[in-house]
């Protein structure tokens, strides 16, 4: 069942990716969300594959790909954040200080996780709810570090998103993330978070789309 529930999720973010795509009006800061949407398209493809793959060497690298492109892209998420709230016509946020700021911040996300997360990973093969996939042999005991400073900025953002222009999704978005995340949920699957995960990336999409598509001051 879980195989096809993330053949299903890799479908979405297909989607979502052509959404966003055919909304396009500029490239901006914004367009970072595209760098997470390849990367979560190929970590659940990788995920849904891995029963086909076969355990081995080949499904092992493959998954340390997933690992490093979660730690290089999803900080982006600082930088697509930044963008929303130019794009709504925050004042402060087109400032140049509160770019670099916000660059220094991810490039600052994507060491922590190299440190506490990749530098060193040993993988294991996990088989449960019909995935054959690769995971840390060593995981840690609760959220990554990078993970809550990421969630930081979205919850961030779409509190002064809804206060500046209304826009509330992208918080609730991030609020459903949160808390999916952090309250066990009583299914035998192992695609849960995923699902709240898409969750996500559906209302940041729809954000996306919302502050590009409008005339903000």
């Amino acid at each position: 069942m879980d195989t096809i529930l993330f053949f299903l999720f890799t479908a979405a973010y297909i989607g979502l990716l052509i959404w966003a795509l055919s909304k396009q009006r500029s490239w901006n800061l914004t367009s970072f969300l595209y760098l997470v949407l390849l990367g979560l398209i190929y970590d659940n493809a990788i995920i849904a594959s891995g029963r086909y793959i076969g355990e081995g060497p080949l499904l092992e690298n493959l998954s340390f790909i997933r690992f490093w492109s979660h730690a290089l892209l999803t900080p982006t998420l600082a930088l697509f954040s930044l963008g929303a709230l130019r794009q709504a016509g925050v004042g402060w946020a087109k400032k140049k200080a509160v770019f670099y700021v916000v660059l220094g911040y991810t490039l600052a996300m994507i060491a922590v996780e190299f440190v506490f997360e990749v530098w060193g990973l040993e993988l294991m093969v996990e088989k449960e709810y019909g995935l054959v996939k690769y995971a840390s042999a060593d995981p840690a005991s609760g959220p990554p570090i990078m993970i809550l400073l990421v969630t930081i900025v979205l919850i961030a953002t779409g509190i002064l998103l809804w206060k500046h222009i209304g826009w509330k999704w992208m918080l609730i978005g991030a609020g459903v993330m949160t808390i999916g995340s952090f309250v066990p949920i009583p299914v035998d699957s192992a695609a849960v978070t995923n699902a709240f995960e898409l969750f996500l990336l559906f209302t940041l999409v729809w954000t996306k789309i919302t502050v590009e598509s409008k005339e903000y001051g």
